[in-house]
């Protein structure tokens, strides 16, 4: 639905009625889609009226934390790329390696904490309930960050480094067992001359289910399978719902997350963006505060000067 609605507007406006503006028409829209504001005071003014505020945060703000992105140049352990290891076929080929991927992932996120962008949120999503105002993070990150920051209204809609779920029954259970099996002690190094441990499949996570010893695999979403329809449902709702959208850390190019703020910002609600640098859909957003979410974020949040606590 997220994807039809986005498309549908962009096409409404390229197709209205066939008409072409003019080259001063054209111009004064491109210089207004060219520079959002980056007035800290102007959001702020903004932030201080909103009542139902929708943030969607990416690897950005996760990196921050010394969180490995496996994105770019850096998108590899050992000699794979992480977008071959995170497929459902790279899985039925090699449960082993994949689970010591995902091994090594969960493994280095339980060395790390949230950071001041995941704290600043949490902290005003506590603060702005207690105002009858609603705060919801929508979040692309596995690593349960926001959720350890303290963040309650959460979806993450790529799943989580700690869920499992069964390949026979499909229960999904958490799990924070640090190694996740005995097989696993020690394996997941990601340097590049480190040889596969080649694990049994029967000694790699199995399903602890009454009558059930299946498989077990990461509750994340790989490339090439589909977002859960209940959180995307979730998701839609909030974000017909919010009056003010915030980007962070995130560099606006995987779907379909890349068009929930464009979405928003379609029906006219402001959408600040927080990023290290620009990305395609920054034209279109009202703000845009360039440098690290621990530092751009936590004044953008803080309590302003209206508010009022009981």
């Amino acid at each position: 639905m997220i994807l039809l609605q986005f498309c549908a507007v962009r096409l409404g406006i390229l197709s209205y009625c066939g008409l072409k503006p003019s080259s001063a028409s054209k111009r004064a829209v491109s210089l207004a889609m060219a520079r959002p504001s980056s007035s800290l005071s102007d959001f702020r003014e903004v932030f201080a009226k909103a009542k139902h505020i929708a943030i969607v945060t990416g690897a950005g703000v996760s990196a921050e934390s010394g969180v490995p992105t496996f994105q770019g140049a850096d998108g590899y352990w050992r000699k794979w790329q992480a977008q071959r290891l995170a497929t459902p076929e790279a899985f039925a080929r090699n449960p082993s390696r994949v689970w010591e991927f995902y091994h090594y992932r969960r493994e280095v996120m339980l060395t790390k904490s949230p950071n001041p962008a995941h704290i600043a949120i949490a902290e005003c999503e506590a603060r702005l309930s207690k105002q009858g105002r609603h705060v919801v993070v929508i979040t692309q990150n596995i690593d349960e960050l926001h959720k350890r920051a303290g963040s309650r209204n959460l979806l993450e809609i790529h799943g989580s480094l700690f869920k499992t779920r069964c390949t026979n029954c499909g229960s999904v259970v958490e799990n924070y067992d640090s190694p996740i099996c005995p097989a696993l002690a020690g394996k997941g190094a990601p340097d590049v001359d480190v040889e596969d441990a080649g694990i049994p499949v029967e000694q790699l996570p199995r399903c602890h289910q009454k009558n059930c010893t299946g498989l077990l695999r990461p509750h994340v979403v790989w490339f090439g399978e589909t977002l859960d329809s209940n959180i995307l449902t979730e998701v839609e709702k909030e974000l017909d719902l919010c009056d003010l959208c915030l980007v962070v850390g995130t560099s606006s190019v995987v779907y379909p997350a890349a068009m929930f703020a464009p979405q928003v910002a379609a029906r006219g609600v402001p959408v600040a963006e927080f990023n290290m640098e620009t990305t395609p859909a920054t034209t279109s957003f009202s703000f845009h505060f360039q440098g690290p979410c621990g530092s751009t974020l936590p004044p953008a949040l803080a309590r302003h000067k209206t508010e009022i606590i009981s």
